[in-house]
């Protein structure tokens, strides 16, 4: 009995000693060891074997990190305060600066993707901020990946998901496109007029120059009144008849009233 007591003691301090010194990494893992608190090397994939108490390991991931940038009150430039949400896709691509240069990473990227979200939004107008997305996503990409590279982190895309509105400016938006509706629907309308009374002109000149167009054209409409279930009937008369009836009647007697 009193052999069996240090043999389980030696037993465990084994298998303990063992699952300190023993590490298995994936593909997409690399473990940055220390050395009694100094870098020794970067290790990984695969088995990675430390010398208990004297070695620290710590596991860092390689894979592209999906990170939901909270919802963020913005003032644009035209004095429109607004809520926009963003998402960054990021990942590490040295190990050893992300572990020794910054103490959290994934805090310190949400932090500063807050405050550039902020700066670069609250630089645009409101409508440069609906329309200009995929600009303003790269600018905002740039900084981000200027500020992080220090701390071995690739940026590698940023997108704005949402921009709301609050229910007055929602409706002030839509009086302005209704306007905007109705302003090209008018000039739209002018230029089919201007365009129309081109037409006319044109027509108007070739039935002055013909009169045998003139008389067709008279008769055209004759028939098209003719077609109608109205009942009464108005028959145009062609001024050009009534002045040659008014020369080939003789003037009445000075005598006669």
């Amino acid at each position: 009995m009193i052999t069996f007591v240090p043999t389980i003691f030696v037993v465990a301090l084994a298998a303990y000693l063992l699952s300190r010194s023993v590490r298995i990494l994936r593909e997409y893992d690399r473990g940055v060891v220390f050395v009694l608190g100094r870098f020794w090397k970067v290790k990984g994939p695969g088995l990675v074997l430390l010398l208990p108490l004297i070695q620290q390991m710590v596991r860092v991931g390689l894979r592209t990190v999906v990170m939901d940038v909270p919802s963020q009150d913005v003032i644009s430039k035209d004095n429109v305060s607004v809520k926009v949400s963003a998402v960054v896709y990021f990942r590490v691509i040295d190990p050893k600066l992300a572990i020794i240069a910054v103490e959290d990473y994934l805090l310190a990227i949400n932090q500063l993707s807050q405050t550039t979200l902020r700066s670069v939004l609250g630089q645009h107008d409101l409508d440069e901020m609906l329309s200009a997305r995929n600009q303003l996503n790269a600018d905002i990409q740039t900084i981000l990946d200027e500020h992080t590279d220090a701390w071995g982190i690739k940026v590698s895309n940023v997108e704005i998901k949402r921009v709301d509105l609050d229910e007055s400016m929602i409706r002030a938006i839509a009086r302005q496109a209704e306007a905007e509706r109705e302003r090209r629907a008018k000039v739209i309308y002018a230029d089919g007029e201007l365009q129309a009374s081109g037409k006319f002109l044109e027509a108007a000149q070739v039935l002055s120059a013909i009169p045998e167009a003139m008389q067709l054209r008279y008769l055209q409409t004759l028939s098209q009144i003719a077609g109608d279930k109205t009942s009464t009937i108005v028959f145009p008369f062609p001024l050009d008849w009534i002045r040659e009836f008014q020369k080939k009647t003789p003037p009445p007697p000075p005598g006669n009233p």
